[in-house]
């Protein structure tokens, strides 16, 4: 049976609504300009850090982008609209960079080669430590970033390892099954002797190794519970995005709009 079409209505577009016109919970608001996590953002609202238009901000508050937000009486700089699409870089990290933004020893920061932001700041999706290098994401979106680095959103993380020693089958099952480390069990989900570099270089060889976690040297001491010693580490994936062969390292390229959203849907900002 088809169904009774009625005339389009005259009545013009109802205004918006007081919901509307509050805006976003603040907390979502602040993770999506990369200034924390929700959860962190939460702990400061609750000890009644964070201001609105000079208001002490309780949890369930909302805030526009036009007002100022402070947290201990610091104005943050203008927020982003939510509705924005985030940014993304995609920088390649050389060996002796830090992931950090200042270091008191003087050592080469990775931020110290990005482009300058107005309104917002870039937030490291996980971390690379000085002897690694490749592939280091950067947004301005602390919810892509805080969903990229959760394990529970699955985005696989790929490296080339080369290795002193050779891998025997004892070595390469205990590496696919699990061993235990210092803060818990770990395994690789995958390993590879990599075929580029399969002769190595004397005692050396090259492995393709990827897992789903980024805790702290986890790669390194993977291969040290087998009695063996990484001496070159390069991350040359992360989800969905591969480092570029062409991209010479301390180099950055910005992720294209349609990258961008394969990164959203990749941990479930989109449908």
């Amino acid at each position: 049976m088809a169904r009774k079409r009625h005339p389009p209505s005259s009545t013009p577009n109802p205004s918006p609504t007081a919901e509307d016109l509050r805006g976003e919970r603040l907390q979502k608001l602040l993770a999506a300009a990369g200034l924390g996590s929700r959860r962190e953002i939460e702990h400061w609202i609750a000890a009644g850090r964070v201001s609105v238009a000079g208001r002490i901000a309780k949890l369930g508050d909302r805030a526009r982008p036009s007002e100022t937000v402070c947290l201990d009486g610091k104005p943050f700089a203008r927020l982003p609209e939510p509705s924005r699409p985030p940014r993304v870089l995609l920088y390649h990290k050389p060996v002796g960079e830090i992931v950090t933004r200042s270091d008191p020893g003087g050592r080469q920061t990775v931020f110290a080669h990005l482009p300058a932001m107005r309104g917002a700041k870039w937030t490291a999706i996980g971390r690379l430590d000085v002897n690694t290098s490749g592939l280091l994401l950067m947004t301005d979106s602390g919810e892509l970033a805080n969903r990229l680095m959760h394990p529970r959103y699955g985005a696989e993380r790929e490296y080339a390892v080369r290795a002193l020693g050779r891998l025997g089958p004892a070595e390469r099952r205990a590496l696919l099954t699990g061993v235990e480390l210092a803060d818990g069990r770990a395994a690789f989900e995958r390993l590879e002797t990599s075929a580029e570099g399969e002769g190595g270089a004397g005692a050396n060889r090259w492995y393709r190794v990827s897992l789903r976690e980024g805790r702290n040297r986890e790669v390194r001491r993977l291969f040290e519970a087998v009695g063996m010693r990484v001496n070159r580490l390069v991350r040359i994936r992360f989800g969905p995005v591969t480092l570029p062969r062409d991209l010479q390292a301390g180099r950055w390229r910005e992720l294209e709009a349609d990258e961008v959203e394969r990164l959203l849907r990749h941990v479930g900002l989109r449908q």
